[in-house]
């Protein structure tokens, strides 16, 4: 179970987002709707433990994430719209990176890398460079660096932007594929992928909740 209660966020003057209160049950798609702006994206990254709120409290499970930034970052697999790619790494080698300073040991690090390439497809490209890969397959090895050490909780923001139907239509499965396993948030301005992918909506506007 995740828990906000008042969040809220400035830069300067400019509230991102105002007094934001919910819940959102363990195991579920969630999707967050808004226009470009809405506070989506600071949304996300608060929850991620990139940005310190102004104000209010976020529980994961029975930590305090607000508190304990470091020890909550664990438990989370963020997806970022633009995720931190190295080009000259090859894909087997990122996630062996990334699973092992999330805390993995080698053992479980590459049994878990094994598992979350074949999982989103991409064991076939597993020692070629990051930068040969078409924007699909980047996509894809997002999804796999954000969950390659078994988070908690999923943060997917903006997973189908630059993306083609058919590529569409199979990053809507990969993310079913996370339900119950994982609490997932998805993110997106597309009411209707959002309406085909999530459990639930949450819709933003200048920061605010305005519908659950």
């Amino acid at each position: 179970m995740i828990e906000l209660q008042g969040l809220t966020k400035f830069y300067g003057t400019t509230c991102a987002v105002s007094d934001l209160s919910c819940s959102i049950p363990k195991g579920e798609i969630v999707g967050i709707l808004g226009l470009n702006g809405a506070g989506k994206s600071t949304l996300l990254r608060m929850l991620a433990g990139d940005l310190l709120p102004t104000a209010g409290t976020i529980r994961i499970g029975e930590v305090d994430a607000v508190a304990e930034p470091q020890r909550i970052r664990a438990r989370i697999g963020f997806l970022p719209e633009e995720p931190p790619l190295y080009d000259e790494m090859t894909v087997r080698g990122y996630l062996r990176y990334l699973a092992r300073l999330r805390g993995l040991d080698a053992r479980r690090a590459s049994a878990r890398l094994e598992e979350v390439m074949a999982r989103t497809g991409i064991e076939d490209y597993a020692d070629e460079p990051i930068g040969t890969l078409s924007t699909g397959y980047r996509k894809r090895l997002g999804i796999a660096q954000a969950i390659v050490h078994e988070p908690l909780l999923v943060i997917l923001d903006e997973p189908i932007s630059g993306l083609d139907p058919v590529q569409i239509a199979q990053m809507r499965e990969m993310i079913r594929s996370l339900r119950g396993e994982h609490t997932v948030l998805v993110s997106s301005h597309i009411l209707p992928e959002i309406h085909e992918t999530c459990d639930e909506i949450l819709v933003l506007r200048n920061g605010e909740l305005v519908f659950q």
